[in-house]
């Protein structure tokens, strides 16, 4: 488990990078048809977005990680209330994680 401490070290890029490899390994788990593994993914991935919320430096973009997490959220009880997949939301934390890792000034 990560602490408070050091995730918030990371960049909201890099935070939002490692939800989104939480919630790629839940789609992963979905296309097994494994729901006890890809619940437990999208159960850490809630723990890092808590985290990322918790975190002071991001109060401009709360709305936004709030947003993120209740269709998270909607995916894990199924609810379809936002008829958004595993699939879609990996994409939008994976944008974070192409920027975090593009060179710094460009």
């Amino acid at each position: 488990m990560i602490t408070n401490e050091r995730w918030s070290k990371l960049s909201l890029f890099e935070q939002m990078g490692h939800i989104g490899s939480e919630v790629s390994r839940a789609r992963l788990w979905q296309e097994r048809n494994d729901t006890t593994s890809c619940n437990r993914c999208i159960e850490r991935a809630f723990e890092l977005v808590d985290l990322t919320i918790a975190d002071h430096r991001w109060r401009e973009r709360l709305k936004e990680i709030c947003r993120f997490r209740e269709v998270l959220a909607d995916q894990y009880a199924a609810g379809h209330v936002y008829q958004v997949s595993l699939n879609e939301l990996e994409r939008y934390c994976m944008d974070f994680a192409l920027a975090a890792k593009k060179p710094k000034g460009d």
